[in-house]
Protein backbone atom coordinates (compact mmCIF):
# COMPACT_ATOMS: atom_id res chain seq x y z
CA UNK A 1 0.00 0.00 0.00
CA UNK A 2 2.98 2.08 0.09
CA UNK A 3 2.89 4.62 -3.11
CA UNK A 4 5.11 8.17 -4.05
CA UNK A 5 5.19 10.48 -0.94
CA UNK A 6 4.05 13.14 -4.03
CA UNK A 7 0.97 11.37 -4.98
CA UNK A 8 -0.03 11.68 -1.42
CA UNK A 9 0.99 15.06 -1.13
CA UNK A 10 -1.33 15.55 -4.60
CA UNK A 11 -4.13 13.54 -2.53
CA UNK A 12 -4.16 15.65 0.89
CA UNK A 13 -5.90 18.46 -1.14
CA UNK A 14 -9.20 16.56 -0.49
CA UNK A 15 -8.59 16.45 3.64
CA UNK A 16 -10.44 19.84 3.92
CA UNK A 17 -13.60 18.19 5.41
CA UNK A 18 -11.89 15.86 8.02
CA UNK A 19 -14.51 16.42 10.97
CA UNK A 20 -17.19 16.73 8.70
CA UNK A 21 -17.16 13.47 8.37
CA UNK A 22 -16.02 11.78 12.14
CA UNK A 23 -16.45 -1.09 24.07
CA UNK A 24 -13.89 -8.28 29.76
CA UNK A 25 -11.24 -6.74 26.59
CA UNK A 26 -9.13 -9.13 24.91
CA UNK A 27 -11.18 -12.21 24.31
CA UNK A 28 -13.09 -12.44 21.44
CA UNK A 29 -16.97 -12.73 22.14
CA UNK A 30 -19.44 -15.69 20.85
CA UNK A 31 -20.08 -15.00 17.77
CA UNK A 32 -16.87 -13.69 16.23
CA UNK A 33 -14.43 -15.32 14.18
CA UNK A 34 -12.19 -17.91 15.72
CA UNK A 35 -9.27 -16.22 18.71
CA UNK A 36 -6.64 -13.56 17.05
CA UNK A 37 -3.42 -14.65 18.03
CA UNK A 38 -1.84 -13.15 21.54
CA UNK A 39 0.68 -9.80 20.53
CA UNK A 40 3.49 -9.63 22.39
CA UNK A 41 3.87 -5.38 22.98
CA UNK A 42 5.91 -5.13 25.43
CA UNK A 43 8.55 -1.94 25.12
CA UNK A 44 6.21 -0.66 22.55
CA UNK A 45 3.72 1.87 22.48
CA UNK A 46 0.81 2.31 20.28
CA UNK A 47 -0.63 5.69 19.09
CA UNK A 48 -4.83 5.92 18.26
CA UNK A 49 -5.85 9.66 16.80
CA UNK A 50 -9.92 10.20 18.15
CA UNK A 51 -11.89 12.96 17.80
CA UNK A 52 -12.49 14.79 21.12
CA UNK A 53 -16.38 14.14 22.21
CA UNK A 54 -17.53 17.62 23.75
CA UNK A 55 -20.59 16.00 25.14
CA UNK A 56 -18.88 13.59 27.61
CA UNK A 57 -15.00 14.99 27.95
CA UNK A 58 -15.09 13.77 31.04
CA UNK A 59 -16.04 9.96 30.44
CA UNK A 60 -14.08 10.09 27.31
CA UNK A 61 -10.81 10.66 29.82
CA UNK A 62 -11.49 7.59 31.46
CA UNK A 63 -12.38 5.80 28.57
CA UNK A 64 -8.97 5.99 27.47
CA UNK A 65 -7.57 4.99 31.14
CA UNK A 66 -9.51 2.12 30.91
CA UNK A 67 -8.63 1.08 27.91
CA UNK A 68 -4.89 1.39 28.39
CA UNK A 69 -5.22 -0.59 31.43
CA UNK A 70 -6.99 -3.29 29.11
CA UNK A 71 -4.41 -2.95 26.56
CA UNK A 72 -1.44 -3.00 28.90
CA UNK A 73 -2.94 -6.77 30.39
CA UNK A 74 -3.59 -7.78 26.64
CA UNK A 75 -0.50 -7.08 24.96
CA UNK A 76 2.06 -5.56 27.27
CA UNK A 77 2.12 -2.62 25.38
CA UNK A 78 1.12 1.50 26.06
CA UNK A 79 -1.38 2.82 24.37
CA UNK A 80 -1.66 6.60 24.05
CA UNK A 81 -4.46 8.48 22.72
CA UNK A 82 -4.02 11.72 21.16
CA UNK A 83 -7.19 14.16 19.89
CA UNK A 84 -8.30 16.53 17.65
CA UNK A 85 -10.90 19.68 18.11
CA UNK A 86 -10.86 20.49 14.40
CA UNK A 87 -11.39 19.60 10.85
CA UNK A 88 -7.97 22.57 10.33
CA UNK A 89 -6.31 20.35 13.47
CA UNK A 90 -6.72 16.79 12.21
CA UNK A 91 -5.78 18.09 8.75
CA UNK A 92 -2.24 19.43 10.04
CA UNK A 93 -1.55 15.95 11.67
CA UNK A 94 -2.34 13.71 8.88
CA UNK A 95 -0.29 16.06 6.36
CA UNK A 96 2.32 15.57 8.60
CA UNK A 97 2.13 12.04 9.48
CA UNK A 98 1.92 11.49 5.66
CA UNK A 99 4.39 13.31 4.58
CA UNK A 100 6.98 12.55 7.23
CA UNK A 101 5.87 8.98 7.36
CA UNK A 102 5.36 9.04 11.38
CA UNK A 103 2.29 9.45 13.55
CA UNK A 104 -0.54 7.81 14.83
CA UNK A 105 -0.83 4.19 14.56
CA UNK A 106 -4.13 3.87 14.10
CA UNK A 107 -7.39 7.15 13.12
CA UNK A 108 -10.49 7.08 14.09
CA UNK A 109 -12.48 8.58 10.90
CA UNK A 110 -16.29 9.91 10.95
CA UNK A 111 -17.95 7.28 7.91
CA UNK A 112 -18.10 10.03 5.93
CA UNK A 113 -14.29 10.89 5.19
CA UNK A 114 -13.72 7.61 5.02
CA UNK A 115 -13.56 7.54 0.93
CA UNK A 116 -11.53 11.03 1.42
CA UNK A 117 -8.94 9.32 3.42
CA UNK A 118 -8.68 5.95 1.45
CA UNK A 119 -8.18 8.32 -1.60
CA UNK A 120 -4.62 9.70 -0.20
CA UNK A 121 -3.23 5.84 -0.74
CA UNK A 122 -1.91 6.61 3.25
CA UNK A 123 -4.31 3.36 4.64
CA UNK A 124 -4.10 -0.28 4.91
CA UNK A 125 -6.12 -1.94 2.73
CA UNK A 126 -7.53 -4.94 5.01
CA UNK A 127 -7.01 -8.76 3.44
CA UNK A 128 -8.14 -12.00 5.36
CA UNK A 129 -5.24 -12.16 7.47
CA UNK A 130 -6.02 -8.49 8.77
CA UNK A 131 -10.07 -9.43 9.39
CA UNK A 132 -8.67 -12.69 11.46
CA UNK A 133 -6.14 -10.58 13.65
CA UNK A 134 -9.48 -8.32 14.54
CA UNK A 135 -11.90 -10.87 15.16
CA UNK A 136 -13.07 -11.41 11.73
CA UNK A 137 -15.61 -9.74 9.04
CA UNK A 138 -18.87 -11.87 10.91
CA UNK A 139 -18.31 -9.76 14.20
CA UNK A 140 -19.76 -6.88 12.32
CA UNK A 141 -23.40 -5.56 11.52
CA UNK A 142 -23.10 -5.95 7.96
CA UNK A 143 -24.60 -2.69 7.60
CA UNK A 144 -21.70 -0.58 9.25
CA UNK A 145 -19.38 -2.13 6.32
CA UNK A 146 -21.61 -0.56 3.79
CA UNK A 147 -18.89 2.50 3.56
CA UNK A 148 -15.60 0.95 4.62
CA UNK A 149 -14.00 0.87 1.11
CA UNK A 150 -15.21 0.90 -2.60
CA UNK A 151 -16.61 -2.87 -2.66
CA UNK A 152 -16.75 -5.40 -0.30
CA UNK A 153 -13.64 -6.92 -1.64
CA UNK A 154 -11.70 -3.96 -0.76
CA UNK A 155 -11.82 -2.78 2.58
CA UNK A 156 -10.14 -0.19 4.30
CA UNK A 157 -12.05 0.70 7.30
CA UNK A 158 -13.33 -1.26 10.44
CA UNK A 159 -16.41 -0.32 11.85
CA UNK A 160 -16.37 1.07 15.37
CA UNK A 161 -19.53 2.78 16.33
CA UNK A 162 -22.84 3.12 14.81
CA UNK A 163 -24.79 6.28 14.90
CA UNK A 164 -27.87 7.00 12.58
CA UNK A 165 -29.51 9.86 12.75
CA UNK A 166 -32.68 10.02 14.08
CA UNK A 167 -35.60 12.76 15.70
CA UNK A 168 -36.11 13.28 19.72
CA UNK A 169 -39.67 14.17 20.61
CA UNK A 170 -41.17 15.35 23.81
CA UNK A 171 -44.32 13.79 24.16
CA UNK A 172 -45.57 15.85 26.74
CA UNK A 173 -45.21 19.02 24.27
CA UNK A 174 -46.50 16.50 21.30
CA UNK A 175 -49.77 15.53 23.80
CA UNK A 176 -50.75 19.00 24.62
CA UNK A 177 -51.04 20.33 21.06
CA UNK A 178 -53.14 17.01 20.46
CA UNK A 179 -50.33 15.28 18.25
CA UNK A 180 -50.68 11.48 18.43
CA UNK A 181 -47.18 11.03 16.44
CA UNK A 182 -43.92 12.41 14.84
CA UNK A 183 -44.62 13.70 11.29
CA UNK A 184 -43.26 11.34 8.23
CA UNK A 185 -42.59 14.23 5.75
CA UNK A 186 -40.78 17.42 6.25
CA UNK A 187 -44.26 19.71 5.35
CA UNK A 188 -45.86 17.86 8.06
CA UNK A 189 -43.18 18.36 10.52
CA UNK A 190 -42.81 22.01 9.70
CA UNK A 191 -46.86 22.05 10.35
CA UNK A 192 -46.26 20.13 13.78
CA UNK A 193 -43.51 22.36 14.54
CA UNK A 194 -45.72 25.91 14.34
CA UNK A 195 -48.71 23.92 16.62
CA UNK A 196 -45.84 23.50 19.27
CA UNK A 197 -44.26 26.75 19.42
CA UNK A 198 -45.23 29.25 21.96
CA UNK A 199 -42.25 32.17 21.54
CA UNK A 200 -44.21 33.59 24.57
CA UNK A 201 -43.07 31.25 26.63
CA UNK A 202 -39.36 30.20 24.75
CA UNK A 203 -41.15 27.03 23.49
CA UNK A 204 -40.09 26.32 19.59
CA UNK A 205 -41.01 23.77 17.55
CA UNK A 206 -38.00 22.67 16.19
CA UNK A 207 -34.40 22.47 17.65
CA UNK A 208 -31.50 23.31 15.40
CA UNK A 209 -27.98 23.85 15.17
CA UNK A 210 -27.25 26.00 12.43
CA UNK A 211 -23.48 26.87 13.39
CA UNK A 212 -22.72 23.25 13.77
CA UNK A 213 -19.76 21.55 11.79
CA UNK A 214 -22.01 18.14 10.82
CA UNK A 215 -25.50 18.82 11.03
CA UNK A 216 -26.22 21.34 8.06
CA UNK A 217 -25.44 19.31 4.97
CA UNK A 218 -27.07 16.20 6.40
CA UNK A 219 -30.39 17.91 6.33
CA UNK A 220 -29.64 19.42 2.87
CA UNK A 221 -28.70 15.74 1.85
CA UNK A 222 -31.53 14.22 3.03
CA UNK A 223 -33.85 16.61 1.26
CA UNK A 224 -32.02 16.50 -1.79
CA UNK A 225 -31.52 12.67 -2.47
CA UNK A 226 -35.52 12.29 -0.98
CA UNK A 227 -35.96 14.32 -4.26
CA UNK A 228 -34.50 12.50 -6.26
CA UNK A 229 -31.53 14.70 -6.88
CA UNK A 230 -28.13 12.09 -6.07
CA UNK A 231 -26.05 15.16 -5.37
CA UNK A 232 -23.36 13.10 -7.31
CA UNK A 233 -24.56 11.40 -10.56
CA UNK A 234 -21.20 9.72 -11.90
CA UNK A 235 -17.98 12.08 -12.96
CA UNK A 236 -20.99 14.99 -12.33
CA UNK A 237 -21.70 17.51 -9.25
CA UNK A 238 -25.39 18.13 -8.65
CA UNK A 239 -25.20 20.96 -6.18
CA UNK A 240 -26.67 23.73 -8.27
CA UNK A 241 -30.06 20.76 -8.66
CA UNK A 242 -33.32 22.52 -7.80
CA UNK A 243 -33.79 20.07 -5.11
CA UNK A 244 -30.61 21.47 -3.26
CA UNK A 245 -32.06 25.13 -3.44
CA UNK A 246 -35.44 23.84 -2.28
CA UNK A 247 -33.47 21.94 0.76
CA UNK A 248 -31.97 25.31 1.86
CA UNK A 249 -34.98 27.18 1.85
CA UNK A 250 -36.59 24.83 3.74
CA UNK A 251 -33.41 24.61 6.35
CA UNK A 252 -33.28 28.36 6.72
CA UNK A 253 -36.71 28.82 6.23
CA UNK A 254 -37.80 27.32 9.75
CA UNK A 255 -35.90 29.84 11.84
CA UNK A 256 -36.44 32.92 9.42
CA UNK A 257 -39.56 32.82 8.09
CA UNK A 258 -41.68 30.14 9.86
CA UNK A 259 -40.36 31.19 12.72
CA UNK A 260 -40.52 27.50 14.82
CA UNK A 261 -36.93 27.76 15.74
CA UNK A 262 -35.21 29.71 18.60
CA UNK A 263 -33.19 32.76 16.55
CA UNK A 264 -30.12 32.12 19.12
CA UNK A 265 -29.71 29.08 17.24
CA UNK A 266 -28.28 30.63 14.33
CA UNK A 267 -24.97 30.16 16.87
CA UNK A 268 -25.52 26.56 17.78
CA UNK A 269 -23.70 23.73 18.03
CA UNK A 270 -25.28 20.02 18.16
CA UNK A 271 -24.55 20.26 22.00
CA UNK A 272 -26.34 23.36 22.50
CA UNK A 273 -29.14 22.41 20.49
CA UNK A 274 -29.42 19.19 22.83
CA UNK A 275 -29.63 20.88 25.85
CA UNK A 276 -32.31 23.14 24.41
CA UNK A 277 -34.14 19.96 24.11
CA UNK A 278 -33.17 18.42 27.28
CA UNK A 279 -34.81 21.81 29.06
CA UNK A 280 -37.83 20.96 27.63
CA UNK A 281 -38.10 24.18 25.40
CA UNK A 282 -38.19 22.37 22.32
CA UNK A 283 -40.69 19.49 20.75
CA UNK A 284 -38.50 18.35 18.65
CA UNK A 285 -34.85 17.52 18.35
CA UNK A 286 -34.24 16.01 14.48
CA UNK A 287 -30.45 15.36 13.29
CA UNK A 288 -29.83 13.60 17.04
CA UNK A 289 -28.50 9.89 17.33
CA UNK A 290 -28.00 7.41 20.16
CA UNK A 291 -25.34 9.32 22.05
CA UNK A 292 -27.81 12.01 23.23
CA UNK A 293 -29.52 9.36 25.09
CA UNK A 294 -26.98 9.80 28.20
CA UNK A 295 -27.78 13.46 28.53
CA UNK A 296 -31.49 13.01 28.13
CA UNK A 297 -31.43 10.38 30.92
CA UNK A 298 -29.96 12.74 33.26
CA UNK A 299 -32.18 15.73 32.22
CA UNK A 300 -35.52 16.97 33.44
CA UNK A 301 -37.07 14.75 30.02
CA UNK A 302 -35.80 12.12 31.63
CA UNK A 303 -39.23 9.17 30.96
CA UNK A 304 -40.82 12.05 28.64
CA UNK A 305 -39.16 11.60 25.62
CA UNK A 306 -38.87 9.34 22.99
CA UNK A 307 -37.43 9.50 19.10
CA UNK A 308 -38.89 8.70 15.38
CA UNK A 309 -37.19 8.27 12.32
CA UNK A 310 -37.16 11.45 10.81
CA UNK A 311 -39.04 11.90 7.37
CA UNK A 312 -38.33 10.45 4.59
CA UNK A 313 -40.62 12.60 1.79
CA UNK A 314 -38.63 15.50 0.51
CA UNK A 315 -39.93 19.12 1.47
CA UNK A 316 -43.02 19.76 -0.73
CA UNK A 317 -43.91 16.02 -1.20
CA UNK A 318 -46.78 13.88 0.72
CA UNK A 319 -44.81 10.49 -0.07
CA UNK A 320 -41.56 9.74 -0.53
CA UNK A 321 -41.10 10.21 -4.54
CA UNK A 322 -40.84 7.49 -6.84
CA UNK A 323 -37.12 8.20 -8.10
CA UNK A 324 -36.01 9.29 -4.84
CA UNK A 325 -33.97 7.91 -2.37
CA UNK A 326 -36.63 7.32 0.99
CA UNK A 327 -32.95 8.18 3.22
CA UNK A 328 -33.97 8.25 6.95
CA UNK A 329 -30.22 8.69 7.82
CA UNK A 330 -26.99 8.74 6.20
CA UNK A 331 -25.20 5.68 6.90
CA UNK A 332 -22.74 7.04 10.16
CA UNK A 333 -20.80 6.31 12.66
CA UNK A 334 -16.90 6.00 12.89
CA UNK A 335 -14.22 3.75 11.13
CA UNK A 336 -10.86 3.03 12.20
CA UNK A 337 -8.02 2.63 9.88
CA UNK A 338 -4.15 1.89 10.03
CA UNK A 339 -1.63 3.99 9.25
CA UNK A 340 0.49 2.55 5.79
CA UNK A 341 3.66 3.92 7.56
CA UNK A 342 2.95 2.05 11.12
CA UNK A 343 5.26 -0.17 12.41
CA UNK A 344 3.02 -1.47 14.99
CA UNK A 345 0.33 -2.92 12.82
CA UNK A 346 -0.18 -6.33 15.04
CA UNK A 347 -0.40 -3.88 17.78
CA UNK A 348 -3.37 -2.09 16.05
CA UNK A 349 -5.09 -4.83 14.89
CA UNK A 350 -5.44 -6.01 18.36
CA UNK A 351 -6.35 -2.79 20.11
CA UNK A 352 -9.43 -3.00 17.33
CA UNK A 353 -9.99 -6.84 18.24
CA UNK A 354 -10.33 -5.20 21.28
CA UNK A 355 -12.61 -1.92 21.28
CA UNK A 356 -15.09 -4.24 18.75
CA UNK A 357 -15.44 -7.28 20.78
CA UNK A 358 -19.16 -7.21 22.06
CA UNK A 359 -18.86 -6.54 25.71
CA UNK A 360 -15.95 -3.59 25.20
CA UNK A 361 -18.71 -2.08 22.34
CA UNK A 362 -21.35 -2.42 25.03
CA UNK A 363 -19.68 -0.68 27.54
CA UNK A 364 -18.90 1.87 25.32
CA UNK A 365 -22.50 2.59 24.12
CA UNK A 366 -23.68 2.67 27.57
CA UNK A 367 -21.45 5.11 28.32
CA UNK A 368 -21.32 7.92 24.94
CA UNK A 369 -24.84 5.91 23.46
CA UNK A 370 -23.29 5.10 20.29
CA UNK A 371 -24.62 2.18 18.71
CA UNK A 372 -21.82 -0.95 18.51
CA UNK A 373 -20.58 -2.26 15.41
CA UNK A 374 -20.30 -5.49 16.68
CA UNK A 375 -23.35 -7.86 15.42
CA UNK A 376 -24.13 -9.72 18.51
CA UNK A 377 -23.79 -6.62 20.72
CA UNK A 378 -26.34 -4.70 18.44
CA UNK A 379 -28.79 -7.54 18.65
CA UNK A 380 -28.77 -7.11 22.34
CA UNK A 381 -30.39 -3.99 22.28
CA UNK A 382 -33.32 -4.96 20.27
CA UNK A 383 -35.02 -4.42 22.80
CA UNK A 384 -33.51 -1.79 25.64
CA UNK A 385 -35.60 1.62 25.61
CA UNK A 386 -35.73 3.61 23.06
CA UNK A 387 -33.70 1.20 20.63
CA UNK A 388 -37.01 1.23 18.22
CA UNK A 389 -36.70 3.97 16.12
CA UNK A 390 -33.10 3.67 16.18
CA UNK A 391 -33.04 0.32 15.11
CA UNK A 392 -35.30 1.39 12.11
CA UNK A 393 -33.02 4.18 11.17
CA UNK A 394 -30.09 2.28 10.78
CA UNK A 395 -32.09 0.12 8.38
CA UNK A 396 -33.18 2.75 6.40
CA UNK A 397 -30.04 4.44 6.52
CA UNK A 398 -28.53 5.04 2.77
CA UNK A 399 -24.44 5.41 2.00
CA UNK A 400 -22.87 8.73 0.45
CA UNK A 401 -20.82 8.65 -2.68
CA UNK A 402 -17.76 6.80 -1.95
CA UNK A 403 -15.31 9.02 -3.88
CA UNK A 404 -12.34 10.99 -2.80
CA UNK A 405 -14.18 14.06 -3.45
CA UNK A 406 -16.70 13.24 -1.26
CA UNK A 407 -14.80 15.49 1.72
CA UNK A 408 -14.94 18.44 -0.43
CA UNK A 409 -18.38 17.93 -1.07
CA UNK A 410 -19.67 17.66 2.04
CA UNK A 411 -18.02 20.61 3.00
CA UNK A 412 -18.71 22.83 0.22
CA UNK A 413 -22.31 21.87 1.11
CA UNK A 414 -21.59 23.09 4.93
CA UNK A 415 -20.17 26.00 3.48
CA UNK A 416 -23.46 27.54 1.99
CA UNK A 417 -24.52 27.34 5.65
CA UNK A 418 -21.59 28.68 7.20
CA UNK A 419 -21.99 31.44 4.85
CA UNK A 420 -25.00 32.16 5.37
CA UNK A 421 -25.51 32.29 8.97
CA UNK A 422 -25.08 36.38 9.30
CA UNK A 423 -28.05 36.51 6.83
CA UNK A 424 -30.01 33.81 9.16
CA UNK A 425 -29.02 36.27 12.39
CA UNK A 426 -30.72 39.38 9.94
CA UNK A 427 -33.31 37.38 9.43
CA UNK A 428 -33.75 36.19 5.61
CA UNK A 429 -30.93 34.71 3.37
CA UNK A 430 -31.37 36.64 -0.37
CA UNK A 431 -32.69 34.21 -2.98
CA UNK A 432 -29.35 36.03 -5.37
CA UNK A 433 -27.24 35.36 -2.32
CA UNK A 434 -28.31 31.84 -2.14
CA UNK A 435 -28.29 31.03 -6.06
CA UNK A 436 -24.39 32.51 -6.23
CA UNK A 437 -23.38 30.35 -2.93
CA UNK A 438 -24.73 27.21 -4.68
CA UNK A 439 -22.76 28.36 -7.62
CA UNK A 440 -19.59 28.32 -5.72
CA UNK A 441 -20.43 25.18 -4.31
CA UNK A 442 -21.07 23.36 -7.50
CA UNK A 443 -17.56 24.59 -9.05
CA UNK A 444 -15.90 23.23 -6.21
CA UNK A 445 -17.62 19.66 -6.25
CA UNK A 446 -17.43 19.30 -9.40
CA UNK A 447 -13.25 20.67 -9.58
CA UNK A 448 -12.83 18.46 -6.46
CA UNK A 449 -14.79 15.17 -8.66
CA UNK A 450 -12.72 16.28 -11.97
CA UNK A 451 -9.34 16.49 -9.68
CA UNK A 452 -10.46 13.08 -7.85
CA UNK A 453 -11.02 11.24 -11.18
CA UNK A 454 -7.42 11.91 -12.32
CA UNK A 455 -5.88 10.32 -9.57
Amino acid sequence: MRIRTTAKVASLATLAALALAACGAGSSSSGDSGSPAAVDGKGKTLSVLVNTNTLYPEQQKQWFSDMATKFKAKTGADLKYETFTSANEELQRIQTSVVSGQGPDVYSLGTTFTPTAVATGAFVQLGDDEWKKIGGKDRFNKATLGISGPSDKKLFGVPFVSRPFVMAYNKEILAAAGIDKPATTWDGLLEQAKKTTDASKGQYGLAISYKDNFDPWKFVWAMSVQAGNKIVDGDKAKLDDPAVKKAYETYFGWVTKDKVVNPAAVGWSNSQALAEFAAGKAAFFPMTTSNSIPTLDKSPLKDKYEYAIMPVAAPGDSSPKDGGTPAASILSGDNMVVADYSKNKDLAYAYMEMVTSKDEQLNYQKTFGDLPANAEGLKSLSSAPHMAAITEAAEKSFATPFTGAWGDIQLALLNVTVQSVPDLAAGNVPEATLNQRLKDAQDKAQSSLDRAGKQ
